[in-house]
């Protein structure tokens, strides 16, 4: 059980440094909000993004996802011993969850990569918004399913039904983003999880 905790806290970790890949570039942070608006702004914004991040940032990504996809599932086998019925709630949405992130972390680095390879052109820019929001689906899923797994968790702790202490339902990435949303902090959701997984390794 611990071993698997750290992988996934490891995996977090990984695909937070994945997430950099497509949110930095060597001038800083890209200003996607604004740039998707404004296709001067969006050729300047990718100007200097090397071809190789969004590569990079899809190869480890799916190992960094398989490798926290561990976690998430033998949390789910591990609330079976209080609840069966939370247990299958937290398996079906935890794999809803594992499956739709890789593709639409996949899909986030080709977008970034087809941009740029095409010549960050107005028609490439048409044609790569254009598949993002055809495929942001597997966004919206994969969040939904996280947020099913991580409510069940939550519940199931703050009640008193597992074995942590009632004061451990902190220990989730709900309510650790909540607070990561106050901060500039890149890759919150994965900070969050990490937090979440290195204290469940600690506790349990």
């Amino acid at each position: 059980m611990k071993t698997v905790l750290l992988i996934a806290f490891a995996g977090h970790v990984l695909c937070g440094i994945c997430d950099c890949l497509l949110g930095y570039s060597p001038s800083g942070r890209l200003d996607l909000k604004g740039a998707l608006k404004d296709p001067d702004r969006m050729r300047t914004v990718f100007s200097d993004l090397p071809l190789k991040w969004p590569l990079i940032s899809i190869l480890l990504g799916v190992y960094a996802i398989t490798a926290f996809g561990f976690g998430y599932l033998e949390l789910s086998r591990w609330m079976g011993g209080f609840s069966e019925t939370a247990s299958v709630i937290m398996y079906i949405s935890s794999v809803v969850f594992l499956i739709s992130i890789v593709v639409h972390h996949i899909i986030c680095g080709l977008v970034e990569w087809m941009y740029v390879r095409l010549g960050r052109t107005d028609d490439a820019r048409k044609a790569v918004l254009e598949f993002q929001s055809k495929t942001i689906v597997t966004m919206i899923t994969g969040y939904l399913g996280l947020a099913v797994f991580l409510i069940t968790l939550f519940v199931m702790a703050v009640t008193g039904e597992t074995s942590l202490p009632q004061w451990a339902c902190v220990l989730n990435t709900l309510p650790v983003m909540a607070v990561l949303m106050l901060t500039k902090l890149p890759a919150k959701g994965n900070i969050a999880g990490a937090v979440m997984f290195l204290g469940l390794f600690f506790l349990m």
